[in-house]
């Protein structure tokens, strides 16, 4: 018999709050950054014109237009966060480690540089190392 049997267990009871997935502590409320994205200029620039609907943000240090192919990350400023490519925080904002929206003279601490995942676009080659094994069982006659 190959289908299922109900046991008579008692389930765990799930968390009653959010819980962060890297640390596992509970999140609050006061934790949390809203991301500030830059929208696209369309007046200044004429290439902006002709860039696909998927690219609506730039980057405000570089104005390099952000997309899924872009390593981007969050710069902590007060209570809401910055959202730039990497490359503007390795060449602007790490040498000097000043905080470029915040008050002059603001420095930043290492963990305001918050990297951010890139989304995959579907494609194979999105960035993403995926390693696939093969198996092949041999049938054996006797």
């Amino acid at each position: 018999d190959v289908t299922p049997e109900w046991r008579d267990k008692d389930l765990a009871k799930p968390e009653d709050r959010v819980l962060c997935p890297f640390s596992g502590q509970p999140l609050r409320v006061k934790d949390l950054l809203t991301a500030v994205f830059t929208p696209l200029d369309t007046s200044r620039d004429v290439t902006v014109n002709n860039t696909s609907a998927n690219e609506r943000f730039m980057c405000p240090i570089s104005r390099k237009t952000l997309s899924n192919a872009v390593a981007c990350a969050v710069i902590r400023s007060g209570s809401v966060g910055h959202v730039v490519c990497m490359e503007a925080v390795e060449q602007v904002v790490k040498p000097d480690m000043a905080d470029p929206f915040g008050k002059a003279g603001a420095k930043l601490a290492p963990k305001d540089i918050i990297p951010l995942q890139r989304g995959g676009t579907g494609f194979a080659g999105s960035g993403v190392r995926l390693e696939a094994t093969k198996y092949n069982p041999a049938m054996l006659s006797y």
